[in-house]
């Protein structure tokens, strides 16, 4: 395996009809223009197809693998959005945590706790949500499972009593712990 050295990357985004082979037919391009799938997140939602994915390589990689997702989009039936970019760089230390969820559904869960971050200057990394209905009631629940990076020097023990305050007037049964590695 060739490991590029770079911090050029491009940022592709995709969606559409699901169906078999999609993944395939995406890596495979991306493989035959000689660059690498960094950090990626596909899932199906409904019937559709959701893809985002950071890819690195040389830039004649990266500018081949570009001139292909036009055609590629049009072959597969996708829509395929894709913008140069560096990887990130922090300019303060952030701690990762893990923040879990579970209420009944009601619109709202999500707009309430992505306020709650911004207000406390916390940037949600990574979101993840899903509903099912609760055993022996089939009542509508919902689930929330999080990464949030928390900033250096936070007092963690004041922004966990905000945050489980901030549940608890919502009734949402909510935990917050650091991530594991």
């Amino acid at each position: 395996m060739t490991t590029h050295i770079t911090n050029e990357c491009l940022a592709i985004t995709a969606s559409g009809e699901d169906r078999v082979g999609l993944v395939e037919k995406l890596t495979s391009q991306i493989t035959a223009s000689g660059c690498n799938i960094e950090q990626s997140r596909m899932g199906v939602l409904g019937g559709q197809f959701a893809l985002i994915m950071r890819v690195t390589g040389s830039k004649e990689a990266l500018s081949a693998l570009e001139s292909r997702l036009g055609p590629l989009g049009k072959e597969l039936g996708l829509a395929i959005i894709h913008k140069w970019t560096q990887e990130r760089e922090r300019h303060a230390p952030v701690v990762p945590y893990l923040v879990e969820v579970v209420a009944l559904d009601n619109p709202g869960i999500v707009h309430n706790l992505a306020r709650f971050f911004a207000t406390n200057g916390i940037n949600i990394e990574e979101l993840e949500t899903d509903s099912y209905p609760a055993p022996h009631t089939g009542s509508p629940m919902f689930a929330v499972h999080m990464t949030v990076g928390v900033p250096g020097g936070t007092a963690i023990a004041k922004l966990r009593d905000a945050f489980f305050e901030h549940c608890d007037d919502l009734n949402l049964d909510a935990s917050l712990e650091p991530a594991r590695a």
